[in-house]
């Protein structure tokens, strides 16, 4: 079915919990009114309704190919992209001054949402791109600037992110590639990368590989990384490609899922040396790959959220069509599966995390704006820590959600979701590398643990937990305004829950410093789940303060009265189906670390 992006859910996501009048009240953020988001975002729904998301499967089915060096992308693509940059999508949120469209985070990020929903695989050329603007921006040269950021923030030249090697893997202080110094500003590199999406492709006049390689008197481990730009095509001093530098691809990978996208192995140097040119200081690489990969994850959030929407609107486009089986209460004939108790169940499920996923995915982008643009520098360092709390939630949990919507979509579909025609195994067989690239669930857990928690001993987590308590007061003050009405009981349901969530994360994060230095093996056994219950508990905490607007909406009789009762409704499922799983998982996390580790190496 075709993509319809979910204008007013994320309009209302913005605007009620994402505060989006506070972000255009910061400097520089004046034009990002309510007006400017709404004609922003049904622009960009039209241009991906039309123009990218009918490439989906298109690209699934008959992905583009590598020859000789060369890879043609899919049918379509490189005329999609081409309109892409053209358009201005790829500047939505980079600097004026670069020939961006210099908005917010916030209101770039339902943009990203929805070409991922598109086609994740269309979209990560844009999302690479987009990290190696940010990395550019913070750490490049002015020479490197003037040479690439326009280029980049157009569309015309693509980037790329060089960390993982054969030998590598995750751990990059194991990073051999070598960069030798010219005499002339410039280095030869050497080395193989592998996973590099959309290392070689025809959709841009060039690629701007950015590539962690060490100098020869680099000290070991990852401290003696440094990044290096390095062009496909050299860069003449008329700022056009010349000649073809020494990086080639010898080869794309054979994919479970996201076919389109050209995932390549990379070889620098094997004819003389390819020329790069150092990022910033020497040995201090991955410091500025670092911030190309949180915006990478953030952006990986995303595209779990864009996918389960898109597998929920096709679950339930299906359940609507199919037609099976008397109702239980009673019916002449079969009827639409929809109308089935465990279908609705299903598809509840699928709704629910998914508006809780986009809820804090938002909120974390109104922090983001708020830490780079208020005038208090105290309150950007607080909104910074926050923002920076919430990043491996959004990626690691959205894209957990991701597989879970996908696999409920096929559930949802019966014998046919199995069926690779029906559109629903793709967004399965996709949503399962979201997991796994730019830092798996259990690296965002790591990350949680030990630089977000663990470093402040649990100060910016209790913060948050605060924030939690004050949404429950409001839910209680609603319970007592409304005794014994619908509304009452809704909050009252959606309080208990949400009460029990927020002392559990509470729980967790005390049993997580308090026992870290006497136990590191037994916390760290619990790290992904942690990461689970705080994405379970401040999804459900933009849940309830979503039903809490939405009940004064009501009250007031100010918009789409059935919007409102279907968001109450669906918070409340959240809180009765997905919140009450804190209980097992703060159990697990505290309780069952002797079980994880309980087997020896030899009993496996």
């Amino acid at each position: 079915m075709p993509y319809q992006a979910p204008l007013k859910d994320m309009l209302f996501v913005m605007s009620e919990l994402a505060d989006l009048a506070a972000v255009a009240a910061l400097p520089g953020n004046e034009d990002a009114t309510l007006d400017t988001a709404e004609a922003v975002l049904e622009e960009n729904a039209k241009f991906v309704s039309n123009v990218i998301a009918p490439l989906n499967s298109v690209g699934d089915k008959e992905p583009g190919f590598w020859h000789d060096g060369q890879v043609t992308t899919a049918k379509g693509f490189k005329e999609a992209f081409k309109a892409f940059g053209a358009a201005g999508w790829q500047g939505v949120q980079h600097p004026v001054e670069f020939g961006g469209q210099g908005l917010p985070k916030l209101l770039a990020t339902p943009c990203i949402e929805m070409l991922n929903a598109g086609s994740i695989a269309f979209a990560l050329v844009a999302l690479l791109s987009d990290g190696a603007i940010e990395a550019l921006m913070t750490a490049g040269s002015d020479a490197q600037k003037a040479t690439y950021l326009e280029n980049l923030v157009s569309g015309k030249w693509t980037g790329t992110m060089n960390l993982t090697e054969p030998q590598a893997g995750s751990d990059l202080a194991a990073v051999r590639t070598r960069a030798v110094p010219q005499g002339d500003g410039t280095y030869k590199v050497f080395g193989t990368k592998i996973f590099i999406t959309y290392g070689e492709h025809d959709m841009a006049e060039n690629i701007v590989h950015l590539v962690l390689a060490r100098t020869p008197d680099a000290p070991a481990g990852v401290k003696g990384i440094s990044l290096f730009v390095v062009p496909k095509f050299m860069v003449n001093a008329d700022g056009l490609p010349g000649a073809r530098n020494d990086a080639h691809c010898v080869s794309i990978e054979h994919k479970l899922g996201i076919k389109a996208s050209p995932t390549a192995v990379l070889q620098f140097g094997d004819h003389g040396g390819a020329v790069g040119t150092l990022v910033g200081e020497e040995n201090r690489g991955l410091e500025y790959m670092f911030i190309m990969m949180n915006a990478a994850r953030f952006g990986v959030g995303l595209q779990g959220i864009g996918l389960a929407e898109r597998a929920y609107q096709k679950a339930v486009a299906f359940a609507k069509d199919r037609v099976q089986s008397r109702d239980l209460a009673g019916s002449a004939g079969p009827v639409a599966i929809i109308h089935h108790p465990d279908v609705r169940r299903l598809l509840m499920n699928m709704r629910a995390q998914t508006e809780a996923a986009r809820a804090l995915a938002y909120v974390g982008a109104g922090l983001s704006d708020v830490a780079h643009s208020h005038a208090d520098a105290d309150v950007r360092k607080a909104k910074l820590a926050v923002y920076e709390y919430l990043v491996p939630i959004i990626k690691g949990w959205s894209t957990e959600m991701a597989q879970d919507v996908a696999r409920d979509g096929v559930q949802v579909h019966g014998g046919m979701g199995f069926i690779e025609e029906t559109g629903a195994a793709q967004h399965y067989r996709d949503a399962k590398i979201l997991t796994i690239y730019e830092g798996t669930t259990a690296i965002q857990a790591n990350d949680l643990i030990g630089r977000k928690t663990v470093r402040d001993g649990g100060a910016v987590a209790k913060a948050i937990i605060a924030q939690v308590r004050e949404t429950e007061a409001q839910l209680a003050a609603a319970v007592d305004a409304d005794a014994g009405g619908d509304a009452g009981a809704d909050f009252k349901a959606i309080l208990a829950q949400l009460s029990a969530g927020s002392r559990d994360l509470d729980a967790v994060v005390d049993y997580v410093v308090a026992n870290v230095k006497a136990d590191v093996k037994g916390v760290f056994a619990g790290s992904v789940l942690y990461l689970k219950l705080a994405g379970i508990v401040l999804g459900g905490w933009q849940m309830a303060r979503a039903a809490i607007v939405a009940q004064q909406k009501l009250a007031a009789n100010d918009g789409d009265a059935s919007f409102y009762r279907a968001k109450i409704a669906t918070a409340c499922f959240f809180a009765d189906h997905i919140l009450s799983q804190s209980a097992g998982l703060r159990s697990a996390i505290i309780d069952g670390s002797a079980g994880v580790l309980a087997l020896s190496v030899e009993q496996f």
